[in-house]
């Protein structure tokens, strides 16, 4: 199986070989995404992390063999450099909100097997934050679950509906054809030049070219709602050069 950005060693948890596993709760999980300048985003978070984030989509996985259009995905850009995070300082989250793609950290849900419906609980081994000695225990003394492990269990199969939910939206939008390429250009104080491209954002003309029945689909579907809170925040994206050019600087 392949990890997902942000992971490094992703194990299936086992009652019988994690028994003694704990999680530190002092252990941050922040220097993990020190060097994304992005970060998936499911469409129900749209609403919070507009008011922080630029939310852009981009194509994913293979281009169809049969000429169909590419996945897309939504992200929250975090940065317009490659490897630049403009929200952490001194090894801490400095945004009002985080992705829960960040929030899920260390846990997540991994399908085995190719083609499968199953999907396992896994952890990323390779986490500092994991210990046989310290911390909040995973498992009780019978093997059952702890509540902590409960709650970590419920937000990751929240995630992953959210994500599925995230998916189709994603596909009526290619469907419709309503992305476009996009580009962003600002220059920083110190007169270096940003060329920021390779994503994609709502094509305004074919969206106010809609018929009358696909904007009642749009309506119906939440989807109107979604592509307002995208443009919204593209508003960001003069306010991230910004902070680009204070780090510049520091």
């Amino acid at each position: 199986m392949s990890n997902p950005p942000l992971y490094g060693n992703l194990v299936p948890l086992d009652r019988e070989v994690h028994k003694k596993l704990r999680l530190k709760a002092d252990a941050s999980t922040v220097n993990r995404v020190a060097n994304m300048n992005s970060l998936f985003l499911a469409a129900v978070e749209f609403a919070e992390a507009c008011k922080e984030f630029p939310i852009v989509f981009v194509r994913v996985g293979e281009v169809p063999s049969d000429g169909s259009k590419q996945a897309v995905a939504p992200l929250a850009v975090l940065g317009l450099k490659s490897g630049s995070n403009l929200f952490i300082k001194d090894g801490q989250w400095t945004a009002n909100y985080a992705p829960a793609y960040l929030r899920r950290y260390p846990f997540t849900m991994v399908r085995l097997e190719e083609g499968s419906d199953q999907l396992a609980m896994c952890f990323d081994a390779d986490w500092e934050g994991f210990s046989e000695t310290e911390g909040t225990s995973l498992f009780a003394e019978d093997g059952q679950p702890t509540e902590f492990l409960l709650n970590a269990k419920g937000f990751v199969e929240n995630f992953e509906r959210e994500s599925e939910r995230t998916r189709l939206a994603c596909e009526e939008l290619v469907g419709m054809d309503l992305l476009q390429d996009m580009r962003f250009e600002a220059t920083l104080p110190n007169g270096e030049k940003l060329d920021v491209e390779g994503f994609l954002a709502v094509d305004e003309e074919k969206l106010g070219k809609l018929e009358d029945a696909d904007i009642i689909k749009l309506h119906r579907t939440g989807l109107i709602s979604l592509l307002e809170l995208h443009r919204v925040s593209m508003t960001n994206m003069p306010r991230l050069a910004g902070l680009e050019g204070v780090a510049t600087q520091a």
